[in-house]
């Protein structure tokens, strides 16, 4: 595997569902390959079934998605359908079922669908609908929505998640449940050896740290650490993505708090723009945080303490300093100086841009997970806290918030995304079954 990491791109086998005898099911064929193309022009990968009115063209269908291990199917419906139909594709190749049903009074598309969606309910099964014309743009929206989750859950259950050194003490809510962990969501934790890490940072030359460091200095607005320090921090950020790739790493978590503070900072900044989130304080589920909202987002991610509510009723979100040059309100805000506490290492300072968030807060608990969800709006900021502030405003109001926080058992640590992708996250807490609680306002 190598950087940066690949983007998220749905990988969806599509098909139409009629019965011969009924009304519509003349126009089925047409229909598949206008969904076909639909979702082509916006990116997905695509394996085009046709026609599935049978039950042989149906384990046919099946057996074509278990060899191209699709994320998704995509089914169309043209006319009433025998459920079977579903069903036996299902029993070949188990994967979340989005279910498109198109109007028409004698076509009875809508009906076919219902009786479906009643069995896949009973059997616990993801599915997820649209009623409407393939031209409305409020069901392709919520169809790709439902697509890219489904991408997200065939992606999680691949990821590998590194943990170097320990969490921190007294902050038990970040300690993974690694059984839950793979069974409900399905990344699985990789040791790292940290003692190793260090020593191989070391062995890194100024040949390879000079350049990389003189890179940084210049993309930053101001520097305020000895050369020293940032060569130091340069062979950390290499000797990280040098295990990133030997392990094929999703994301990684290093137990920076207290002696690590500020020579890992940059390394997170480097690492996320290369696509693998690196999360603070040897928290393995934040980790698993950003890296569903880095996938969902396509954007580099904050990992982040809730702190104090301003006057105005915003809220203030930040850790010491370890975002993507790419979250910088202003490229000439970034000021890379030692980290606080420990005045060590090198930190990249500044106030996070703006723009619509997503948040999550994700912890183990005694039978599964659970999963917070918020939505809200970045607003412009200042250095109220040396580190890498976000300004957020949510519609609840603050004490609210709080109080569900508390009420919930939601933890301090917040992974923050750009980008409002609530809808994708509760679909894909829905695939992930009963083991995962969603929690939200």
């Amino acid at each position: 595997m190598s950087l940066p990491r690949p983007g998220l791109r749905a990988h969806v086998a599509v098909l139409s569902l009629s019965s011969p005898l009924e009304v519509g099911a003349d126009q089925a064929t047409g229909l598949a390959a206008a969904l076909a193309s639909m979702l082509c022009e916006e990116g997905c990968e695509i394996l085009e079934l046709g026609s599935v009115d049978t039950p042989d063209k149906s384990r046919a269908a099946g057996r074509r998605c278990a060899e191209e291990r699709v994320d998704a199917i995509a089914g169309v419906t043209a006319s009433w359908f025998e459920d079977y139909l579903v069903l036996d594709l299902l029993e070949e190749w188990r994967t979340p079922v989005l279910l498109w049903s198109t109007p028409g009074m004698e076509t009875g598309a809508l009906c076919g669908t219902q009786q479906l969606t009643c069995y896949l309910k009973q059997l616990g099964w993801p599915f997820g609908c649209v009623f409407g014309d393939l031209g409305d743009e409020t069901c392709r929206r919520r169809a790709l929505g439902y697509l890219r989750a489904a991408a997200l859950h065939a992606r999680m259950r691949r990821a590998r998640v590194g943990l170097a050194g320990r969490r921190i003490g007294g902050m038990t809510h970040t300690s993974p449940n690694e059984f839950m962990l793979k069974k409900v969501l399905g990344p699985r934790v990789v040791p790292l050896d940290l003692p190793g890490l260090l020593t191989r940072a070391r062995e890194f030359g100024a040949g390879e740290t000079e350049p990389l460091w003189e890179g940084v200095k210049s993309s930053a607005g101001a520097s305020k650490v000895p050369d020293a320090d940032g060569l130091d921090a340069m062979g950390v950020y290499l000797a990280l993505r040098e295990l990133v790739e030997q392990e094929g790493l999703d994301a990684l978590t290093v137990g920076c708090y207290p002696h690590l503070m500020g020579r890992v900072c940059l390394a997170a900044s480097l690492l996320a723009d290369d696509g693998v989130p690196l999360a603070c304080e040897g928290d393995v589920n934040g980790a698993v945080g950003q890296l569903v909202l880095q996938l969902l987002t396509g954007q580099p991610t904050h990992h982040t303490d809730w702190l104090n509510p301003l006057e105005d009723g915003s809220v203030i979100f930040t850790h010491c300093g370890s975002g993507s040059f790419s979250l910088a309100q202003r490229l000439d805000d970034i000021t890379l100086t030692d980290v606080r506490l420990m005045g060590q290492g090198v930190c990249a300072l500044f106030p996070a841009k703006p723009g619509a968030v997503t948040l999550l807060s994700l912890v183990a608990t005694a039978d599964g997970y659970q999963l917070a969800l918020l939505e809200g709006e970045a607003l412009p900021t200042g250095m109220v806290f040396p580190g890498n502030p976000v300004r957020v405003r949510f519609e609840q109001e603050t004490g609210a918030l709080i109080d569900w926080i508390h009420a919930e058992g939601i933890g301090h640590h917040w992974m923050i995304g750009y980008g409002h992708v609530g809808e994708q996250v509760r679909a894909w807490a829905d695939m992930c079954g009963a083991g995962l609680r969603l929690v939200g306002l």
